[in-house]
């Protein structure tokens, strides 16, 4: 398969050192496409999107389509694309890796050390940079602006990740639609990956598990959100 591509791609990516990005690169050379499945069953990512943003923020152009899974259902593959639209890898991993390290720290000194999503305060070890409205859509826009990232859990990066890969936005790429989602302004937003929603996060912590635990109680573990809407419900009434 590598014969296919010109030798400044190959070079180009053979470059990349990173684990996740060369394993996704080297799979592609070798078999043509990858899928999410193969990325999660042989090589252990269990949020194969992550993966394949990896490699694209180094500069690799990947194109997403839909296969039949083992099971049936209908999973993403990726492949290599255009390769006259090709990056730098080099340089723009390097800056991008000194950006993200930089906002970090000047996102925690302006916001705290708090996931934008759940609104929790936690050891910013843990924290992540993320693009409030995605790289793939928004590209390389005012890379240094501060206000265009956001900290992010792992968890509330990987679910960011999955429904901005599932939004039907992904495709047309609308700058100014993913500007009114929960997922990139969480502080004030007008729709969640295109529905008309609004969203609470509660993490309850401490003696406060003592309350969810008697949530549960009374309500089962799938009505507590109706429960808590009921209570919010009659109390603002």
């Amino acid at each position: 398969m590598s014969s296919d591509y010109p030798s400044d791609f190959l070079d180009l990516l053979n470059s990349v050192k990173a684990r996740r990005p060369r394993t996704v690169i080297q799979h592609i050379l070798k078999y043509g496409l990858v899928t999410s499945q193969e990325l999660k069953d042989i090589y252990g990512y269990n949020h194969p999107p992550r993966a394949i943003r990896d490699a694209r923020e180094l500069g690799i152009p990947l194109v997403t389509y839909f296969v039949k899974g083992t099971d049936g259902r209908s999973i993403a593959a990726y492949r290599f694309g255009d390769p006259s639209t090709q990056k730098n890898v080099l340089s723009k991993s390097a800056g991008r890796t000194t950006i993200y390290k930089t906002s970090k720290q000047s996102l925690i000194e302006k916001y705290g050390s708090k996931c934008f999503i759940y609104f929790e305060t936690m050891d910013e070890s843990i924290l992540q940079v993320d693009h409030r409205v995605p790289y793939e859509i928004e590209g390389e826009r005012d890379e240094r602006n501060l206000d265009r990232y956001m900290l992010l859990s792992p968890s509330a990066n990987r679910a960011k990740s999955w429904t901005c890969e599932h939004c039907m936005n992904w495709k047309t790429k609308d700058i100014s639609f993913c500007v009114k989602c929960f997922w990139a302004y969480p502080e004030n937003y007008e729709h969640i990956a295109g529905k008309k929603q609004k969203i609470i996060s509660i993490i309850f912590t401490g003696d406060e598990i003592k309350d969810y635990e008697r949530l549960v109680e009374l309500s089962g573990i799938e009505n507590v959100q109706n429960t808590i809407k009921e209570i919010l419900h009659k109390h603002l009434k």
